[in-house]
């Protein structure tokens, strides 16, 4: 027992003694379990010491590494159904929601760093552009992806504005150098972040460029398809979509849809917020620029140089006027008023830009179209020329009023400068060549007398004139009235007439009342043609045709004025009655010379002898009657009375004042001469017919 406890106490050394010991001799599990098992009751004592020495631990060793194996092997098995479950990706509502958060806390603070969620939702725009750019996607079959792939664009516009500021700050800063080498490294990183949120952005915006060019162009195209415009290029309004109502429409012109509009506007406030706006405005300058060469063409308008305009002749410029009114009247009242409005439509968060966009593209129009109203009133001046240049006059004037509604505050006044301008010069133009209707009648002095005493050729030219001025009576009176002083130029400027060198006092009281300069004109034009026709008068040789001459003009003049309210209003009733008296006294003349000498031989004056009427005497009487009657048939029947009612009124007084004698010496009956009276101032010779009746 002693042996045993000797043993013992050598293979297990107590407690104190390994305490003591612990330093020097290593530490062995297997001592460890020595310790344990000399705890337990001896059976199982004694039965660890016979599995220690028959070498058990082996044996659990290898049981345990069989064991180990088959878990090896089993665990796959039991793993697998977790294999199976796959992570799901990023979602990209939540980054960017990361990322809003993250941008509003860090707005102002250059020491944070990036975290790696940014570069997830970078993956995450990247692929989505990719889906655009691949056309997988197209743009406007789902509004709802539209509006998440501009968001994510706008997201990392925001990123690139951040991140610029935050490394433009870190170059600011004074920092010592232990400071600086420690950003160095965040400094990199986010540089090397900066330079692939530019490379993604760029790539967005030029897709969206794209797109913004596509969708101008197809409502572009859409619009030139359509016929808004008649033949005659006046406008036809489109008919109403069967859409719901739209909050806000566009004009008929220029045509884009609601749809449209809206969706150009998302792609254009994108591409400004993420500094694209020279490409934008672009697009957009270029696609409205061949717009508007569409439309002008449609209406029929080509760009004439002002050189082109003075080699060509009236009668194609001519043709060219109406076509430059309606086209400058449907810009004035259609086409930029919509301009302007869609134009404010797309780019409707930044008005500066709009305003921008729309002056430059509407002054090159306008400017082009007043450039052709200057040309037009510097070529020659002539009279066919005035009523054109007065409707041209008209348009311009009716425009200047509407500017502010038209242009932006800032080109207004150069607009309306430009405008008033070439309306001035048309107006100035126009008083010139009315008052230049002296100089033309003036220079009528030809020497040829009008065959028959039928109305002048100037005449009818004069009234023709004045009546068809006289119904632009309001523009002209305008135009008269801004250029009162053209119309007073010197004396050497345009012929006097009769009366014009008397002072104020002197004048009648009609010419003291407050007339109008066109009114003025227009009498002075009167009066100078009465002299040129008085003139005329005297080429006749017999006095009675110069009577029949005066008679034909002035009933002529008459007749035209009171023919046209326009012009009588300008005449005035004192000027007609003054003209019906003066037509009377020709009348009379007129029969006093021709009659005279016919009635004479008819009158019982000289025949009477002693109560007596000598045969011979009476004889000689009728037979120079029948002379003189003869001759004036043979020659007046060529002369030429055209108005029906005057020639009525000749005739009737001729007849009441011949006698109707059927004494046998009277060659002619009663009823013969009245039918040779009918016959008189038709222009066409009888006597002949009075020959055969005569033998």
């Amino acid at each position: 027992m002693e042996k045993n406890l000797d043993e013992n106490s050598n293979s297990f050394p107590r407690k104190d003694e390994d305490h003591n010991n612990a330093d020097n001799t290593p530490h062995s599990p297997l001592l460890e379990n020595e310790d344990k098992v000399d705890a337990k009751p001896d059976g199982e004592t004694e039965k660890v010491d016979d599995d220690l020495v028959q070498g058990e631990p082996e044996a659990k060793e290898e049981e345990k590494k069989e064991e180990d194996a088959e878990v090896a092997v089993e665990v796959p098995q039991e793993a697998e159904p977790e294999t199976e479950i796959e992570i799901p990706p990023p979602n990209l509502e939540k980054v960017s929601e990361d990322i809003d958060q993250f941008l509003e806390e860090n707005n102002h603070n250059n020491e944070e760093k990036i975290p790696e969620f940014v570069n997830k939702f970078l993956d995450l725009v990247e692929q989505k552009i990719a889906e655009y750019d691949g056309s997988e996607t197209k743009w406007g079959e789902s509004m709802e992806k539209d509006s998440s792939f501009l968001e994510g664009v706008n997201r990392v516009t925001k990123l690139m504005k951040f991140l610029t500021i935050i490394i433009e700050r870190g170059n600011e800063d004074n920092e010592n150098e232990d400071e600086k080498e420690e950003k160095k490294e965040n400094k990199n990183s986010n540089s090397m972040l900066l330079n692939r949120i530019g490379v993604i952005q760029q790539r967005a915006m030029s897709y969206l460029e794209e797109e913004f060019r596509l969708l101008m162009e197809e409502s572009r195209n859409q619009n030139k398809s359509e016929n808004n415009h008649d033949p005659k290029g006046k406008h036809v309004a489109a008919a109403e979509p069967s859409d719901a109502e739209p909050i806000e429409t566009v004009m008929d012109f220029p045509g884009f849809t609601e749809e449209a509009v809206t969706n150009l506007n998302k792609i254009a406030r994108e591409m400004l917020l993420g500094g694209y706006e020279s490409e934008c405005c672009h697009v957009y300058a270029v696609s409205r620029k061949y717009a508007f060469g569409d439309g002008l063409h449609k209406l029929g308008y080509e760009r004439i140089s002002m050189d082109e305009v003075q080699k060509m002749q009236w009668e194609s410029l001519e043709r060219e006027i109406p076509t430059w009114i309606n086209t400058f009247k449907e810009c004035a009242n259609v086409w930029f008023p919509g301009e302007r409005k869609l134009v404010g439509l797309i780019f409707a968060e930044h008005p500066s830009v709009a305003d921008t966009l729309y002056t430059n593209l509407t002054r090159v129009v306008t400017f082009q179209l007043l450039n052709f109203a200057e040309s037009v009133a510097m070529t020659k001046r002539a009279a066919e020329k005035l009523f054109k240049l007065l409707d041209m006059y008209e348009t311009l004037r009716d425009t200047v009023p509407n500017l502010e509604n038209l242009f932006p505050e800032e080109i207004v006044d150069e607009v309306k400068a430009e405008m008033t301008s070439a309306k001035n010069r048309l107006g100035e133009v126009a008083v010139l060549i009315f008052c230049e209707l002296e100089n033309s009648i003036k220079s009528d002095n030809g020497k040829t007398p009008v065959s028959g005493g039928a109305v002048h050729p100037l005449t009818r030219y004069i009234m023709n004139y004045l009546r068809l001025a006289c119904e632009y009576k309001d523009i002209l009176e305008e135009v008269f009235k801004d250029h009162s002083k053209i119309e007073r130029a010197d004396s050497t400027s345009r012929p006097r007439y009769p009366g014009e060198n008397q002072n104020e006092n002197q004048r009648s009281s009609n010419d003291k009342e407050n007339t109008s300069p066109f009114a003025a004109q227009l009498t002075r034009v009167m009066e100078l043609l009465d002299t040129n026709l008085e003139g005329k008068a005297k080429l006749y040789k017999e006095v009675a045709l110069s009577c029949i001459f005066m008679m034909n003009n002035g009933r002529y003049i008459v007749q035209k004025i009171k023919g046209s309210s326009e012009i009588y209003e300008v005449m005035g009733e004192t000027w007609c009655r003054k003209r019906s008296t003066e037509l009377r006294t020709y009348h009379k003349n007129y029969q006093i010379e021709t009659w005279g000498k016919i009635l004479s031989c008819l009158s019982p004056k000289g025949l009477n002898d002693n109560g007596k009427v000598p045969k011979p005497a009476l004889k000689e009487r009728f037979k120079t009657f029948n002379a003189l009657f003869e001759e004036i048939h043979k020659t007046q029947s060529t002369w030429v009375v055209s108005d029906e009612q005057l020639q009525s009124e000749l005739r009737v007084s001729i007849s009441a004042l011949v006698s109707r004698q059927t004494e046998k010496y009277i060659k002619f009956q009663a009823e013969d001469i009245e039918n040779y009276i009918d016959e008189l101032f038709d222009g066409n010779p009888h006597h002949q017919a009075m020959a055969r009746k005569k033998a």
